[in-house]
Parts: C-alpha cells; sequence; structure tokens
C-alpha cells in the first residue's frame, strides 16, 4: 500500500469528495472512541452484535445474508456483489474435497486452504454486516448512528464514506469505498499473518492459483435457455491494491447490461457451495464413483466426455464443519486520508468473458490430478 499511495500523492482529489478529506483528516487525528449516548444506542449495539454473530455461522448463512440484505436494499449494490463472491469463495471451499483438488492436495493441505478462505470470509462479514444494519436503523428511524462503528472496530475511514453517501447517494463511491475496506481489513488479519503465509501463501499451491483456479469470479446468467458464465480473473492476490482493482472490475461487469440474468439466476438457485448449482450437467453434488477409486480422463472442454461421470462437488455442509473463529485483531488500517483517491480511480471493466479461461483450467486441474496418480504410483 505504500507504494499505491506514492502514486495517489501525485493525483488530485475530485471537488466532490474534498468534504471527505476534510473529515477523514481531522477524525484520524482524534483520539476515536465509542461515543453511546442512550441506553437506545446500547441496545441497538448488542441487536446488531447478536444477529452479525447469527449469520456468521458459515459461508452459506453469510451468502444468503448478503443477498436478503440486497433484496430488502437494492440501492446497497455491494451487497448484491458480496453475495455474488461470497457463493464463488463457497465454491472453492468445496473444491478442495471435490473431484481435483481432493487429488492434488494432501488432507493437511485442504484443511489450511480452508482455513485461509473461511478467516477472510468471515472476517469480511463481521465487519461489513454492523455498517449494513446501521444503514437499515437510518432507513427506519432517518437518525444517522455511523457514529457507533467505532464500537464495531470498524475503520474511520467508513464513517467517513457512510456519511457521504446519506448525504450525496453516491452508490458507487459507497460500493468502492466498502471495496477498498474490505481489502485492507484483511490484509494484515489474513494475507499478512503469519501462520497463513507459511501455510498457505508461500506455498506453491497458492502461488500457482491460475493453474487451480483459484482466482477466478463467475457470475453464472441464464441465456437463451442455458447458464452461461461471465466475470473475471485476478493476478498477485497477495497484494491489496490487486485485490480492490479487481473488486472495481467485478463491480463494473457485475452491474452491466446483463445485471438482470445474474439478478434472475440467483433467485432461482439458492447457494450450496455445490458447482451444481450452475452447472447441473458437469458437476454433481454426489460421488457417482467409489471414493479413492482411480480418475479417469473426462472433460474434453467444459464437456463429459462420452459414458464419463459428473464431476464431483460437494455441497459446503457436508464436507465442512462449522469453524471456531479467534475474534478479530482489533486495528485500524487507515493512516493516511490519500486511500480516498481510489474512490475515484476508474478501472476499465471489459467485456467479463471468463468461460473459455475457466474451462481451460478444469483441464489443467484435471491434468493436474492425473500427474498426481502417475507421480503416486512410481513413489
Amino acid at each position: 500500500m505504500d507504494v499505491l499511495l506514492k502514486v495517489l500523492k501525485q493525483l488530485r482529489l475530485p471537488p466532490e469528495l474534498q468534504p471527505l478529506k476534510k473529515e477523514l483528516k481531522k477524525l484520524l487525528k482524534e483520539k476515536r472512541s465509542v461515543k453511546v449516548c442512550s441506553t437506545e444506542d446500547e441496545e441497538l449495539i448488542a441487536k446488531i452484535k447478536a444477529e452479525t454473530i447469527k449469520l456468521n455461522k458459515n459461508n452459506v448463512t453469510r451468502t444468503q445474508a448478503y443477498y436478503d440484505y440486497y433484496q430488502e436494499y437494492p440501492e446497497i449494490h455491494w451487497s448484491f456483489l458480496a453475495h455474488m463472491v461470497s457463493r464463488n469463495a463457497g465454491w472453492n471451499m468445496t473444491d478442495l474435497r471435490g473431484e481435483f483438488l481432493s487429488r492434488i492436495l494432501n488432507g493437511e493441505e485442504q484443511k489450511a486452504f480452508f482455513a485461509f478462505l473461511e478467516r477472510g470470509n468471515w472476517l469480511i462479514f463481521q465487519d461489513v454486516y454492523p455498517q449494513l444494519l446501521l444503514y437499515r436503523e437510518w432507513k427506519r428511524t432517518r437518525k444517522n448512528r455511523f457514529h457507533l462503528l467505532a464500537d464495531f472496530h470498524v475503520s474511520t475511514f467508513m464513517e467517513v464514506v457512510w456519511n457521504h453517501y446519506l448525504q450525496s447517494k453516491d452508490v458507487e463511491v459507497l460500493t468502492y469505498g466498502l471495496i477498498i475496506n474490505e481489502q485492507n481489513y484483511i490484509q494484515n488479519r489474513v494475507m499478512n499473518d503469519s501462520v497463513f503465509q507459511k501455510k498457505v501463501v508461500d506455498t506453491l499451491e497458492f502461488k500457482l492459483q491460475d493453474y487451480l483456479a483459484f482466482n477466478h469470479i463467475l457470475f453464472p446468467y441464464m441465456q437463451d435457455g442455458n447458464v452461461s458464465l461471465k466475470g473475471d480473473t485476478v493476478h498477485q492476490f497477495q497484494h491489496v491494491e490487486a485485490r480492490i482493482r479487481f473488486g472495481k472490475k467485478l463491480y463494473q461487469i457485475l452491474f452491466s447490461s446483463e445485471k438482470n440474468q445474474v439478478k434472475h439466476w440467483a433467485a432461482a438457485n439458492q447457494h450450496t457451495g455445490s458447482r451444481k448449482d450452475y452447472w447441473s450437467h458437469l458437476f454433481n453434488d454426489i460421488q457417482d464413483k467409489v471414493p479413492g477409486s482411480a480418475y479417469t480422463a473426462k472433460l474434453q472442454g467444459c464437456h463429459l466426455k462420452n459414458a464419463s461421470s459428473r464431476l464431483y462437488s460437494p455441497q459446503l455442509l457436508a464436507v465442512w464443519d462449522t469453524f471456531d473463529h479467534e475474534p478479530a485483531q482489533e486495528e485500524e488500517w487507515c493512516k493516511d486520508w490519500r486511500i480516498l483517491y481510489l474512490l475515484k480511480e476508474e478501472e476499465a471493466a471489459g467485456k467479463g468473458k471468463i468461460e473459455a479461461d475457466y474451462c481451460q483450467s478444469l483441464e489443467g486441474l484435471e491434468l493436474a490430478a492425473l500427474a498426481k496418480k502417475v507421480i503416486s504410483t512410481f513413489t
């Protein structure tokens, strides 16, 4: 982020964001504290904490919570983006116990990768959902209580962004603000965590993300009676700047011309964590073959060869138990007001073409699984 800030210092802040600069500079200089003014505030904080804990049980519950919130408040675009990205996180989690990665990674590696994905998913939800519930309270009462974000240890940056949104209704600035916040929030807590660094980030498998298909974000949608895919691929996932720019591109892709088709697909298909949710012709959440049996090549692009059984993609709750999380580290990530420049830094979204790359990654995973079988035969 230091390199990014050096670049941002050379830019000019748009006039409409000048009030955010003034407020953020002021708040960063102050010693921030919780400003609970009434019993009503205390009751609201307790209610929000309880609801957040209840819905943050696992990837399935939090993914549904994002969707339900968007249905209630469609002006909060980020919630639908979070719903679709969280679906992808669930698919990646179940891939670890699915057809290919269960053959490529050993049991301990699978658990380490799951803990990495689950921790990031959990952390983002426990940070952002109180923000969403405070917006719900504002809609109900028209009383701004975003000063209470301090009690949830949410960054000062987001207090400023939410206050701006209440005045401007600039949904793009709010969405970009939430993207910037979430990626900075998990940087030290996940990406730079010493345990995850050793067991995940520094491993060969993580460095070969492109090959393992962990970095594709897919948005299924109906087209001509079939489910098609759009989305994008992130590179250099360990760098916060890359993830922020990627998040912006995903937002632009998702809220493009096919937005309604993606929304219709999401409404018709409940999230289970199985890739059968979108491509039942290729994936099945029940193993068609005896577990541990020899694997033979099945794929030709994103289609099965004649008489081949479907790829195993289990439902998440069938293969992963509820994960017990340590409390989130209390730390203010925002140290420099110049991060505000990222609120208006545009990223070219591209056309969101992903299907061919995704199919190629599946074939690569199949080859890796077959190679693993051959290597194990001679060791």
